[in-house]
């Protein structure tokens, strides 16, 4: 079938507007947080910040996610759980978790729209598979993220495990009654997806099988000479318990 969607990285431009303006809509949505919150929560990280976005051929973008890359601001998840209801150290609990922040990508924000044309699941599973892709192409060793109850349900059900950091425990967070601060070791996540879940494997990891949306070519998920964040993966590990 003809695609309807395409799946974009590192937009910029009116698409980078867009993306914002759909990140800012589903969660006032989703968790009811204002643009006034949103600024508050994600300002500081803007410049480390990579959207990722699914739109139509006139860029209605209906899914987007916000990545945060390393950068003089941290990793907002690292950040956060430093406050309440978590109050840690984020820091000693990546290490203790193998996490090295120079070389880890937050996932910020991942959301879709209601009225998405198509699949609602087919959106969010290509920003993911962006996410594999783009740490991939970009030598990034571990992702970290605090995520709503629904959205690790459907990375669960799909055996893309991600442990939650050391010392922390799933808690009320910025309008969500239910999330946990999570991490995952890139090649050991995909791994294990490859073994345990094949078919979500070729969706998620691969972009095989994601009718009406567009996947680019890898080339497309290197970042670009202006935000140049490539590192030398950690030693990957693979997460062993489910969330």
């Amino acid at each position: 079938m003809d695609a309807l969607l395409k799946l974009h990285f590192d937009v910029r431009g009116e698409l980078l507007e867009a993306a914002r303006q759909c990140e800012e809509d589903v969660f006032l949505q989703a968790f009811g947080n204002t643009r006034d919150q949103l600024e508050n929560e994600y300002g500081p990280y803007n410049d480390q910040s990579v959207f990722v976005a699914v739109a139509d051929e006139n860029d209605n973008v209906y899914g987007a996610c916000r990545l945060i890359t390393p950068g003089p601001a941290g990793l907002k998840t690292l950040n956060d759980v430093s406050r309440e209801p978590w109050g840690i150290d984020g820091l000693r609990s990546a290490k203790a978790a193998g996490v090295d922040p120079e070389s880890t990508w937050d996932v910020a924000t991942l959301g879709v729209r209601k009225d998405a044309r198509g699949s609602r699941y087919s959106v969010a599973i290509a920003l993911y598979h962006a996410i594999v892709v783009g740490t991939r192409v970009n030598e990034v060793g571990s992702i970290t993220a605090i995520l709503d109850d629904g959205a690790r349900r459907v990375l669960t059900s799909a055996d893309f495990i991600m442990p939650p950091l050391p010392g922390t425990r799933t808690a009320d967070y910025l309008g969500s009654p239910a999330s946990t601060p999570v991490y995952g070791h890139c090649a050991g996540m995909v791994d294990g997806q490859r073994r345990m879940n094949p078919e979500a494997y070729r969706l998620m990891s691969l972009g095989i099988g994601l009718d009406g949306i567009s996947i680019p070519e890898s080339a497309a998920f290197e970042l670009r000479a202006d935000k140049d964040v490539k590192a030398t993966p950690t030693i990957q590990l693979v997460p062993t318990a489910a969330a």
